[in-house]
């Protein structure tokens, strides 16, 4: 994953896609709300944050074990020889996906590592490569699989792919050290490499347009591969170093191929506002106030986002919490789980989504397809979110609130139905001055778990 700076949205105002079908696309994104995000590679063989340790930078999470850097990477990069993900099913993945209350899938492609999760023909570094004991397998080509068995659930497709590329001879060259995360040359004296890196990248994606059937989504990670006129003080914050050269790989050659075999694709070049950003990203963190633009919070089921060998789990009641605090301001939730070397879910993962999902199947018609409300919440433990037409509204209350909810901003009228999700009894309620008040005294705390959501009809 890039490290995220803030949202700078007066600084950097968010660009509408003039495409009305990428336009459609976006809406039809931003009523699903709740997403599967799957970092998997070769560092689930090492139970590492991804494939950050080849970076020869100070960072907190690498993790190299005190093996010599020169040794790491080659070590690293020979695990081709090593993954061999025979349990790999995604159909399960998908299922429990879908009974989560998920609607749309990001799968890492390919991460900075440069290996490739699918049968890419620009280079040997991939699961299906003649080193991979792989291979042969008939799921070999893994993409495509995942692909396949998400789209038989009926989710929206995203392929995660990353820019930079640190297995590849023209991004990091072996003429030179590699100092940090950037291309490790010159492009204005090596015009030639970095050009044949940019090909490179359109080859792939292109491949990835073509071969992996439909793809809705086009998720680019690396946000430090950007041209010189993006940079701005939020990337100067991130706290690595700038090349002093320019890395713009043609984002409008790569959209226009793009899209030219997947209309309407959201593509969402991560941090480089702008056209190609159809949506922002906020990662491992909930913005603190309702955001003008589409958005998307993209966080962990554990610590990390590749698999850990010594996992720790968030509670199914702090991914449904963090659900409502995100779908009330306004954003999409992209939950990260992350498959095991031989290609499985922890039983773990799978009772996580399986509780999230009896919440989803009782309380999904108060997040699906519904927009932020002014105000988002009411304190500490109240959030809403509102219909498109604003005729209802949905009171989530993070704590049981005992015999009486008192809601200050909102105002019910003269016939509004007012119900509790789960149990669907019209409840009595008084407006007066001082706000709405709704009895609870006929409905039970244990008619529920995580989060009370309280439809209130004809609301405004």
């Amino acid at each position: 994953m890039a490290v995220p700076g803030r949202l700078a949205a007066q600084e950097d105002p968010y660009v509408l896609p003039s495409d009305p079908q990428v336009r459609e696309k976006l809406q039809e994104w931003q009523d699903l709300k709740f997403g599967l995000l799957m970092h998997w590679g070769l560092y689930a063989q090492l139970g590492i944050v991804e494939s950050w340790a080849l970076v020869s930078e100070d960072q907190p999470f690498q993790d190299r074990g005190g093996m010599p850097y020169t040794e790491f990477k080659e070590m690293y990069f020979g695990l081709i020889r090593e993954f061999n993900p025979r349990r790999f099913d995604p159909a399960p993945w998908a299922r429990a996906a879908r009974e989560a209350g998920m609607r749309y899938v990001v799968f890492t492609t390919k991460h900075h590592d440069g290996f490739c999760m699918w049968d890419t023909r620009q280079t040997d570094f991939r699961i299906t490569g003649p080193e991979s004991p792989f291979r042969d397998d008939p799921r070999a080509n893994v993409a495509k699989e995942v692909f396949d068995a998400f789209r038989a659930e009926d989710f929206m497709i995203g392929a995660y792919f990353s820019k930079p590329d640190w297995h590849h001879p023209d991004y990091w060259s072996p003429l030179w050290a590699t100092p940090n995360r950037n291309n490790n040359y010159d492009t204005r004296k090596y015009p030639e490499k970095w050009q044949r890196f940019r090909d490179f990248t359109y080859a792939q994606i292109e491949e990835l347009m073509t071969t992996l059937g439909r793809v809705d989504i086009l998720w680019l990670d690396g946000g430090w591969v950007r041209p010189d006129s993006t940079i701005n003080d939020e990337v100067r914050s991130w706290g690595f170093d700038i090349a002093p050269w320019e890395q713009d790989i043609d984002m409008p050659r790569i959209a226009a191929m793009a899209r030219g075999h997947q209309p309407g694709l959201l593509i969402v070049d991560r941090t480089v506002h702008g056209e190609f950003e159809n949506y922002r990203t906020p990662e491992q963190r909930v913005p603190d106030e309702a955001l003008p633009y589409p958005w998307e919070t993209n966080m962990t089921l554990t610590q990390s986002w590749g698999h850990n060998f010594d996992p720790v789990y968030k509670t199914p009641e702090q991914i449904i919490q963090t659900l409502v605090e995100v779908v009330s301001r306004g954003g999409n939730y992209l939950l990260d789980v992350a498959p095991t070397p031989d290609g499985t879910f922890e039983d773990e993962a799978y009772a996580a989504l399986a509780e999230i999902g009896q919440w989803m199947s009782v309380n999904g018609g108060a997040i699906y397809g519904t927009r932020s409300r002014e105000p988002f919440g009411e304190g500490e433990n109240v959030r809403f979110t509102r219909t498109k037409d604003g005729a209802t509204i949905f009171a989530f209350a993070l704590e049981w609130p005992g015999d009486v909810l008192h809601l200050r901003t909102v105002r019910a009228r003269k016939g509004s139905e007012i119900v509790l999700l789960g149990d669907d009894r019209a409840l009595a309620w008084i407006q007066d001055d001082d706000g709405l008040r709704i009895d609870l005294s006929p409905v039970q705390e244990g008619r529920g778990r995580h989060a009370w959501v309280f439809r209130i009809e004809t609301a405004r």
